[in-house]
């Protein structure tokens, strides 16, 4: 009998889910913190503020 089991498998899918979500969220916050965006990230947050030209119905 081979030593896959429910339970082997189970932790082997918990464990490698945590490990490929959290590099996943690091990846998203180097992404958001980077030097780079950070001059489209503040124009982006001031984009609710600008008053449009269109009429409002």
């Amino acid at each position: 009998m081979s030593g896959l089991t429910y339970e082997a498998v189970a932790t082997f899918a918990q464990q490698g889910g945590t490990i490929f979500f959290g590099l996943i969220f690091f990846c998203g916050l180097i992404y958001a913190l980077w030097p780079h965006h950070k001059q489209a990230f503040q124009r982006l947050a001031q984009l609710p503020l600008e008053d449009d030209e269109a009429p409002h119905v």
